[in-house]
C-alpha cells in the first residue's frame, strides 16, 4: 500500500464552513484510488471556516502522475445540506511529488465535482482521456450555469438568471457585500439626512436651501464642486478629469451645423478659430446621441433633454475654457449660440444643459454600456468557455467578481421600469434605450484600448490630462503583465490559433458583446500572441482602470446638483437676457428628484470593506515559479505609481485619485 497525504484548505469568507461529510478520489495516469471519507482528528471542525486540514488516502500502488481529483460532499441524517467554499487540495504523492488543486468555488450540493491539476497545461497539449474528459465535463456544466439573455434589443447580451439566488454561487456576493450594499441602498437617503425630502416634489426656491441639502454628506472633492461649478475653467476641467473623459477630442474641423465665428468668440481679434484649430488649442464635445430623444415625465411634468454641441479652447495658462455652446443640434434662431460674453444667467443656464446632458451620455454610455455591459459579456463568455486550468481563466477570474450580481441589480433596481434611473433620469424609460442603442452603433475596439483612443481623438498633448496620464501607465503596467503571463503559456502564435477554448471566448464576445458587427473591429478570432495580449489587456483594464474612471467620482462632481442635474424641468431659452436666478431654479430638477440623485450617486460611488485592489489575486490560480514572478513585479510596479500618483495629488488643488491602483476595484463590482 502507498499513501498520499491530502490536504484541504477551506476558505476564510462568511459562511464558508461545512459539517457534512467530504469524500475524495484520486485521479492519475496509472489508475485511481478509492472514493475516501475524509475524516481526521479534528471531527466536525475539519472544514470550518480558515480551516487546514491533513488526510490520508490509501493506494494499492502508485496512482503516477495526478491528473484530477473528485470532491463531493453529503449531509448527515440529522443536518441540512450546506454550502462550503473551498479554497484549494494539496496533494503529496508518495513519490515526494506536490499537486495543488486550486477550487475557490462553493460546493453547494452532493454532486460529484471534478478538479484538474493546477499547472495550467494549455489545451492543445492536454491530450490525456482523463483531462480531456475533466474539461469537458467542466465546459459542458458551465454552459448550463452560465446563459445567455438578451435584456433588450439591439443591446449587449447579459447572463440569464431569475434573481441574484439564482446566480451559480462562485458569482454571488459574499455576505460582506451584500449586508453592505443592501444597507446603504435601503438607507441612503437617512445617511444622506435626506429621509422626508424624497416625497417633497416642490422646486426649489433658493440656491441656500439646495446648500442646505448637500452640506449633510460632502466628500473633499465635492465641497471644492460646490465652491466652483459656476466657473468656466471647472467646467472646462470636467472633460477632463470628472466621471465622463472619453467625449472630448480636438477639433480638426468645425462641424457644419455649429456655426461659430471668430467674432463670437474672439471679440477682439487676438487670434483666430482657423488658427487656433490649426495648433490644436481648439476641442470639441458633441452630444449627438441625445438628439430627439423621447425624454421622461416625473412629478407629472415633461423634462427637457439638450443634444448640446461645446467649443473649448485652450488659453494661454493651460486651462481649457469653454468658448461657445449650442444646445440643439441644428442651428435655427431659437438655438442661439450662447458665449461667455453673455449675461452672467445665460451662460450659467446653458452650461447647466451641458451638465445634464452629460449625466445622461455619462450614465449610459461611458459607465453603463462601456463597463458594466461590457465586463458582463467578458464574464459570461469567460466561465462558459474556459475551464479552470485554463492561463486565461487564471488571469481573468478575479476581473469578474461580483460583476454579474451587480449588473443584474443594476437592472432590477435602476433601469427596470420601476427602477432609479427609469423613475427621475430625463432620458429615463424609452429614451434611456434609444440612447444605448446608439451608443452601441458607435463602439469600437479601438475606442476601448486607451492609447488607441487618446491618438484618435488627438489628446496626446493636452496639458492636466490626469485622466490620461494614469491611464496610460496603468495600461503600460497591465499590458507587460499580460504579455509576459501569455509568453509563458504560449510559445507560438500556432499554439494560440490552435486553442479552441481560447477562440470560443473571443467569439462569443463578438457575437453577444458586440453583436456580430464587424465594423467594430472586435476579433473574431486570435491568431497570435500579441493580438491576445492586447485585447487581454484591453479587458482587465475595461474591468477595472476604466470602470473606476468612469464610477468612483459620481458623488464627488454629482453631490451638489447644479453641477450635475439628473434632469431638467423648462426648455432652454430661445432668445438670450430672458433668463435670470428664479428660471434656473424653476428649470432645477424637483426636491424629491434631487434626492434621490445624490442617494443613488451615494451608493454608486461607496467602496465595500471588502474591495480588492487591481493586480491582487487573492485566490491561488498561479502554481508554477515563472508566473508567480511575473505576478508578483506586476503588484510592485502597480504599488510603485500608486506612490507616484499620490505625490502628485498632494501639488493639485484638486486631486485625481480614480485611477490610483491602490483606490481601482479589480472588477465591476459596484
Amino acid at each position: 500500500m502507498v499513501q498520499y497525504k491530502v490536504t484541504v484548505f477551506t476558505g476564510d469568507c462568511l459562511n464558508s464552513t461545512t459539517l457534512n461529510n467530504v469524500f475524495i478520489k484520486l485521479v492519475g495516469t496509472d489508475g485511481e484510488s478509492d472514493r475516501t471519507w475524509l475524516m481526521g482528528l479534528k471531527g466536525a471542525t475539519s472544514f470550518v471556516i480558515g480551516a487546514v486540514s491533513k488526510f490520508k488516502v490509501s493506494c494499492p500502488t502508485s496512482l503516477g502522475n495526478l491528473v484530477l481529483i473528485e470532491l463531493d460532499k453529503q449531509s448527515l441524517p440529522l443536518f441540512p445540506e450546506d454550502a462550503w467554499f473551498c479554497a484549494k487540495v494539496e496533494v503529496k504523492s508518495p513519490e515526494g511529488d506536490i499537486y495543488s488543486f486550486p477550487i475557490y468555488r462553493w460546493i453547494a450540493d452532493s454532486k460529484v465535482h471534478r478538479f484538474k491539476d493546477g499547472k495550467a497545461l494549455r489545451v492543445f497539449e492536454d491530450n490525456h482521456h482523463l483531462g480531456r474528459y475533466s474539461r469537458q465535463q467542466e465546459i459542458q456544466q458551465r454552459e448550463e450555469d452560465y446563459r445567455w439573455d438578451a435584456y433588450a434589443e439591439k443591446i449587449p447580451h447579459s447572463m440569464k438568471a431569475e434573481n441574484p439566488f439564482s446566480l451559480p454561487y462562485e458569482v454571488q456576493f459574499s455576505f460582506t457585500k451584500t449586508t453592505e450594499f443592501l444597507y446603504t441602498a435601503s438607507t441612503g437617503l437617512t445617511e444622506l439626512k435626506l429621509k422626508g425630502l424624497d416625497n417633497c416634489k416642490k422646486k426649489w426656491d433658493n440656491i441656500d436651501s439646495i446648500n442646505r441639502v448637500f452640506c449633510c454628506k460632502k466628500t473633499e472633492i465635492s465641497e471644492y464642486v460646490h465652491e466652483h461649478w459656476k466657473e468656466d475653467a471647472f467646467f472646462g476641467y470636467q472633460f477632463l478629469n470628472g466621471v465622463n473623459p472619453i467625449l472630448i477630442q480636438c477639433c480638426a474641423n468645425l462641424p457644419s451645423n455649429f456655426p461659430v465665428t471668430d467674432d463670437m468668440v474672439f471679440p477682439r481679434g487676438q487670434c483666430s478659430l482657423r488658427d487656433e484649430i490649426k495648433k490644436g488649442n481648439i476641442f470639441l464635445c458633441d452630444y449627438k446621441h441625445l438628439e430627439g430623444v423621447k425624454t421622461n415625465t416625473i412629478n407629472g411634468k415633461k423634462q427637457y433633454l439638450m443634444a448640446p454641441l461645446v467649443l473649448l479652447h485652450k488659453a494661454p495658462d493651460d486651462k481649457l475654457m469653454p468658448i461657445a455652446i449650442q444646445l440643439k443640434q441644428t442651428p435655427s434662431d431659437d438655438n442661439p449660440i450662447f458665449l461667455p460674453t453673455d449675461s452672467e444667467y445665460d451662460w450659467l443656464i446653458a452650461k447647466t444643459f451641458v451638465r445634464s446632458a452629460d449625466f445622461n451620455e455619462h450614465q449610459l454610455n461611458a459607465h453603463l454600456l462601456r463597463t458594466h455591459l461590457l465586463a458582463e459579456v467578458f464574464a459570461v463568455s469567460l466561465l462558459r468557455n474556459v475551464p479552470m486550468v485554463h492561463p486565461l481563466y487564471k488571469l481573468l477570474k478575479p476581473h469578474t467578481r461580483y460583476t454579474l450580481q451587480i449588473n443584474f441589480l443594476a437592472r432590477r433596481l435602476l433601469i427596470s421600469d420601476t427602477g432609479a434611473f427609469t423613475q427621475f433620469a430625463g432620458s429615463g424609460g424609452e429614451g434611456m434605450f434609444t440612447i444605448l442603442q446608439r451608443s452601441v452603433c458607435s463602439l469600437t475596439y479601438s475606442s476601448l484600448c486607451m492609447p488607441d483612443d487618446i491618438a484618435e481623438r488627438g489628446l496626446e498633448d493636452v496639458p492636466n490630462f490626469f485622466y490620461r496620464d494614469d491611464g496610460l501607465k496603468v495600461w503600460d503596467i497591465i499590458h507587460r503583465f499580460v504579455q509576459g503571463m501569455l509568453g509563458y503559456y504560449y510559445k507560438s502564435d500556432r499554439e494560440v490559433q490552435e486553442d479552441s477554448e481560447l477562440q470560443k471566448w473571443i467569439l462569443d464576445i463578438f457575437e453577444h458583446g458586440f453583436l456580430s458587427q464587424a465594423e467594430t473591429g472586435i476579433p473574431q478570432r486570435f491568431t497570435c500572441v500579441t493580438a491576445l495580449a492586447k485585447f487581454v489587456t484591453m479587458v482587465i483594464f475595461t474591468c477595472s482602470a476604466q470602470h473606476a474612471a468612469v464610477n468612483s467620482g459620481q458623488y464627488d462632481y454629482g453631490g451638489w446638483m447644479p453641477n450635475t442635474p439628473i434632469s431638467l424641468q423648462l426648455p432652454p431659452p430661445t432668445t438670450k437676457g430672458t433668463t435670470s436666478e428664479a428660471t434656473m431654479l424653476a428649470t432645477f430638477p424637483d426636491v424629491n428628484v434631487t434626492a434621490q440623485g445624490m442617494a443613488t450617486m451615494w451608493l454608486l460611488s461607496k467602496q465595500s470593506s471588502d474591495f480588492v485592489p487591481l493586480g491582487q489575486y487573492p485566490e491561488d490560480h498561479f502554481t508554477e515559479e515563472i508566473p508567480r514572478k511575473i505576478l508578483k513585479d506586476f503588484q510592485m510596479e502597480l504599488e510603485d505609481l500608486s506612490l507616484v500618483i499620490k505625490a502628485r495629488n498632494k501639488r493639485l488643488e484638486v486631486p485625481y485619485t480614480y485611477m490610483d491602483p491602490a483606490e481601482v476595484e479589480n472588477s465591476v463590482a459596484i
